[in-house]
């Protein structure tokens, strides 16, 4: 579904992505980890056509949803108005928009933020505007869901909560790509993790084929 061919990618003189190649069958939840810096958010950015790859190629197989690290919510408008922006964009069918934000309200009530549906999002707290951006990325019914650092500057409860959301999501079919500093968070949700480290794939691995992935990526992490 998703390949990854040679990919570079400099900013300012400094290489970013060293010649990634990597490829995600259909289904799969894939854990980009690695410090800041790595290349984790430039690989996301570049599948979602964010960014261009200066050599190299992607293959990316459906529709991608994308969930940013700062949410970027519109704060003109509220939870609802979020949610809806995208799919009534171009369609002006009322039936089509009324059953949009039937959707709408149903993916919000399915993770616990039904009653903030019209409440702007400069009212919410971290967790509940997380739960807003997931809902706003799954309104396109992605093939693929892209997540940067889901669970950023969350609390254990919340980043809890994000784990069971995107496990359900994954229940579904759709395939995930899920960059994130955080090795107990992602061996928790993934079926596979690459660890980056300046650009480049340092550890390839299956989750379920090391009895403690979060110490085997820890060595290569920090360089051991």
């Amino acid at each position: 579904m998703i390949k990854v061919n040679n990919a570079n990618k400099c900013f300012g003189g400094v290489k970013v992505l060293d010649g990634i190649s990597v490829s995600v069958e259909k289904s799969d939840v894939l854990g980009l980890a690695g410090p800041s810096g790595s290349g984790k958010s430039t690989l996301l950015r570049c599948l979602q056509g964010l960014e261009t790859l200066d050599s190299g190629s992607l293959e990316c197989n459906g529709k991608t949803g994308f969930m940013f690290q700062d949410f970027q919510l519109f704060p003109h408008m509220t939870v609802l108005g979020n949610l809806v922006y995208a799919p009534n964009l171009n369609n002006k069918d009322v039936d089509c928009r009324r059953k949009n934000e039937e959707r709408a309200r149903e993916t919000l009530k399915n993770l616990g933020v039904e009653s903030k549906m019209h409440e702007y999002p400069g009212s919410l707290s971290g967790g509940q505007k997380q739960r807003v951006a997931l809902a706003r990325s799954l309104m396109v019914n992605p093939d693929i869901l892209l997540c940067d650092e889901p669970t950023s500057g969350l609390d254990v409860a919340t980043t809890t909560d994000v784990v069971t959301l995107l496990k359900s999501v994954g229940e579904t079919g759709v395939t995930m790509i899920i960059a994130s500093h955080d090795l107990d968070f992602l061996t928790q949700i993934s079926d596979r993790i690459i660890l980056l480290k300046d650009g480049k794939i340092a550890v390839d691995v299956r989750v379920r084929e090391q009895s403690d992935p979060v110490g085997y990526l820890k060595k290569y992490y920090v360089g051991e």
